[in-house]
């Protein structure tokens, strides 16, 4: 790898930046660092770079590099790393702790594959720092069995759905959106029980099958999720639209929070607003991009 292929020059993130708030992950390979400029540029609200499953292993140190050079130059992004007991893990983690651009908001968000062991996720918090955000990647039966106490760890921000992953172990389509119900559901409870914020729904593996995109942006949505993991940047627009509050909901959602600022009981549209309702208006208005 040539230094020529990192970019040095600061891309300028989006508003969405804001983990909380992003609807829209593009995972860009770790190893291709002539693509991290393009998908930081794609419109998505957070671009993951990828030293884990797009990198084959003999490229991983390479890959590595790349990315700690392209954060060390204040370019935004967040890592997905290998996971815990393989032979990267470690210096994964070095890379990102070493390289958090300007210094300020600590290192890059971090996701964390294969994340089954609260303790685990609570050691890798603990080498990022008081700063760390953390995105467990929940992809195995155990991680679901455990989502309370995984996504209870201070320092995880919201969790992530690997469903490709969850239906090999399963044995069954990842495709099947039957299947995984549950499984979504549980990791969505999860989540809510344990003070994080809505999880990241699984990706779509038809990369041009807008139709199909759409339908699993609208399951994942009714089921509580509030972003998707794109692999594509075709897939990026699609799923920022469905995972974006309509007009009428943002409107809603203003008045809401402008009838609960004076305290007490209010009154919208006739309906009683206590305080679920509010945080719900909230939680939309951030979505929108929105000042709550």
């Amino acid at each position: 790898m040539e230094t020529s292929d990192i970019v040095t020059d600061p891309v300028t993130p989006t508003a969405a930046t804001d983990l909380l708030g992003a609807r829209t992950l593009l995972f860009v390979p770790g190893d291709r660092p002539e693509r991290f400029a393009k998908a930081a540029a794609s419109g998505a609200d957070l671009i993951v770079l990828d030293l884990e499953d797009a990198v084959a292993p003999a490229a991983k140190p390479a890959a590595r590099e790349a990315v700690r050079e392209w954060l060390a130059a204040g370019n935004p992004g967040m890592v997905r790393i290998n996971p815990p007991g393989t032979e990267w893990y470690d210096d994964d983690v070095a890379a990102v702790v070493g390289a958090p651009g300007t210094g300020a908001a600590g290192p890059a968000p971090v996701m964390l594959p294969k994340a089954q062991d609260p303790a685990e996720v609570a050691e890798l918090v603990a080498a990022l720092g008081p700063a760390a955000q953390v995105v467990p990647l929940v992809e195995t039966a155990l991680g679901v069995h455990r989502a309370v106490e995984v996504c209870g760890v201070e320092g995880v921000v919201r969790a992530g759905f690997g469903s490709v992953d969850l239906a090999s172990e399963l044995g069954v389509d990842p495709v099947d959106r039957e299947a995984l119900r549950f499984a979504r559901s549980a990791l969505v409870l999860g989540s809510r029980a344990a003070g994080a914020a809505a999880p990241i729904d699984g990706v779509t593996t038809a990369v041009r099958d807008e139709p199909l995109l759409l339908e699993d942006c609208a399951h994942g949505l009714s089921l509580g999720f509030t972003a998707k993991m794109c692999i594509h940047p075709a897939q990026v627009g699609p799923v920022a639209t469905a995972f974006s509050p309509t007009p009428e909901q943002v409107e809603w959602a203003r008045a809401v929070v402008g009838a609960s600022a004076a305290g007490g009981v209010a009154v919208v549209d006739g309906k009683m607003i206590d305080k679920p309702v509010v945080e719900r208006a909230r939680a939309l208005l951030l979505r929108a991009g929105e000042p709550s």
